[in-house]
């Protein structure tokens, strides 16, 4: 173990948000020591001297016993990392998807779940304010019934074409954040999905099966509906919200200054600039999900984000790939017949 007083935080995988968890990190006042570690050696030592931390290689990093890891590297690695990480006995964050799999996740799920050791996982919609605000006012019935909810999330640029091909599709990838929000928000459980996609503008995406739009209906188990749009193009910004209609109030979560669509009513006011960026978008919520993990190891609380939420949104989004490929509705319990969905924490 490295570093004197206060926790020992290491952090594998320095990419475009790998760099920004390690920052946040090293914020945090329970934190005495951070140890990172990248594929890219040169690059983690950059890193470690902005940020007056170590880099060490992954193994190293590993084999050393942080008191807690954060894991930010690609998705294809997720899983051995996580599980390496609990062996050891290591409380851990992991960024989403831990598996793009269901069997790889649920072996995983079995071999976790026995060791008491805290696992996080990284969706950070959770600790935004707004949609924190949104969970509140459907937990105490300040919208009363809940009749449909409709959630959006619109990349301004689709991601390069090497992300994508490892990435599982705009399901998995984009919309298992919307999956999992609507169920936080909600406190129900999706059980239908009728899913459908098409390529509208970037071409290579057809080469890997996947799509650049994309809409589902959900269906919840309290028999409310939900409805997901999605677009890796969006001219002016990052757009993400999720709006939730009741019998008693109509509220939103992500709508303010800096949203980005146009109104072309008369007398309208003009729109501000809308956020480049996921990582400029949830820059707060990012820094809460990791201080509330750390609370978590200093503490000995309950994870915020279980492993079984994470299983729970990806049996949603392989539910959706079976509907858009087979273009019918898809019961979530015909992609998990062995396992529940898990269970709204």
């Amino acid at each position: 173990m490295v570093g004197g007083p206060g926790l020992t935080v290491g952090v594998v995988g320095l990419g475009r948000i790998g760099a920004q968890h390690a920052q946040a990190v090293r914020r945090l006042p329970d934190v005495g020591a951070l140890v990172i570690a990248d594929a890219d050696a040169t690059r983690a030592r950059e890193l470690a001297a902005e940020l007056d931390a170590t880099a060490r290689a992954v193994d190293e990093l590993l084999d050393s016993r942080p008191d807690a890891l954060v894991i930010a590297t690609p998705t294809a690695s997720h899983l051995p990392l996580l599980r390496r990480s609990v062996a050891a006995g290591i409380p851990t964050f992991c960024e989403k998807p831990v598996s793009l799999e269901l069997a790889a996740l649920d072996a995983a799920v079995d071999e976790i779940d026995g060791t008491g050791v805290l696992v996080q996982v990284g969706f950070q919609r959770r600790f935004d304010d707004g949609y924190l605000a949104a969970r509140d006012a459907v937990a105490t019935g300040a919208v009363g019934t809940l009749l449909v909810l409709r959630a959006a999330t619109h990349d301004p640029a689709p991601p390069p074409e090497d992300y994508i091909a490892g990435s599982g599709g705009i399901f998995r990838d984009l919309h298992i954040h919307d999956f999992d929000a609507i169920r936080f928000v909600s406190g129900r459980e999706i059980v239908e999905v009728y899913a459908d996609g098409s390529v509208r503008e970037t071409p290579w995406f057809a080469s890997h099966g996947d799509v650049d739009a994309a809409v589902a209906t959900l269906r919840l188990d309290d028999g409310a509906l939900a409805v997901v749009t999605g677009t890796r193009r969006d001219p002016r910004g990052y757009d993400v919200r999720l709006e939730v209609f009741g019998t008693d109030d109509s509220i939103v979560a992500g709508v303010d200054e800096r949203s980005p669509y146009r109104s072309v009513e008369p007398g309208a006011p003009e729109p501000g600039h809308g956020w480049e960026t996921f990582r400029d978008r949830f820059a707060a919520a990012y820094r809460a999900e990791l201080a509330a993990f750390v609370a978590a190891v200093a503490g000995g609380g309950p994870s915020p984000c279980s492993l079984a939420d994470a299983r729970a949104a990806l049996a949603v989004a392989v539910a959706a790939d079976r509907s858009r490929a087979e273009h019918r509705p898809v019961r979530v319990e015909e992609v998990t017949p062995t396992h529940i969905a898990g269970s709204v924490v």
